[in-house]
């Protein structure tokens, strides 16, 4: 990878893990933009892009941006489909909106790729309670309509 992708991405990083996600953002999309840019002669590892898109997901999340977060973890999942991260991030961003069968199926994928992620199997077992309750409120809320 080239000295500048390399310094611009981990700078991104640095600034993420300081939570100085405004710079953090501004620098991941940077890197994102001049990583597209160079496609054909692209010497940046699809793992660095895929990083990039996840982590300016991951700001985009805590600014409860989600729909923006997905799009994000989703680029990141395109680009490297064994990465398991995005999956997982994207799966919390379903659960949180309500898509539970959305979320069930991108953590049972993390877990494909990495059976030991352990806040994968916690958050798949939630998801599978959450859908079973709200069916149950579902079918209640219509036998008594």
């Amino acid at each position: 990878m080239g000295t500048f992708h390399c310094s611009l991405l981990d700078r991104a990083r640095l600034q993420f893990q300081k939570a100085n996600y405004l710079e953090a953002e501004t620098l991941y999309s940077e890197f994102i933009t001049t990583a597209c840019q160079n496609k054909p002669n692209n010497c940046v590892p699809h793992r660095d892009l895929a990083v990039a898109y996840n982590d300016r997901g991951q700001i985009k999340y805590l600014r409860v941006d989600f729909y923006e977060a997905v799009d994000d973890y989703t680029l990141a999942i395109n680009i490297q489909p064994d990465f398991e991260v995005p999956y997982y991030n994207r799966g919390v961003v379903w659960y949180r909106l309500g898509f539970f069968d959305k979320a069930i199926e991108d953590f049972q994928r993390v877990l494909e790729l990495c059976a030991d992620f352990e806040e994968a199997k916690i958050s798949l077992k939630q998801s599978i309670l959450d859908k079973e309750e709200k069916l149950r409120r579902d079918s209640q809320r219509l036998l008594l309509d």
